[in-house]
């Protein structure tokens, strides 16, 4: 996986989750520190930003993780096509 994208809820979370599936730091996309829980736009507003910072290239793998309010959790392992 190139790029891990969560949602942008808390960064400590954020960091212990990627620490714990063995994810390298560089490939964890993290955004909160500027833009705060954005809610259900997390993940999209994630997105862009690691684009505009051209960690995001045609053909890598892409990790989406999101939790919501009691055990809802969800995923997507998604090919970037840009």
């Amino acid at each position: 996986i190139k790029a891990f994208i969560p949602h942008q809820a808390n960064k400590r979370i954020i960091s212990a989750s990627a620490e714990r599936l063995g994810l390298a730091p560089e490939s964890v996309i993290v955004n909160i520190d500027r833009y705060g829980n954005t809610t259900a736009a997390t993940i999209p507003l994630a997105m862009d930003t690691a684009r505009h910072e051209g960690k995001l290239k045609k053909g890598d793998l892409v990790m989406l993780a999101s939790v919501g309010a009691g055990f809802t959790t969800g995923a997507a392992l998604l090919r970037w096509a840009y």
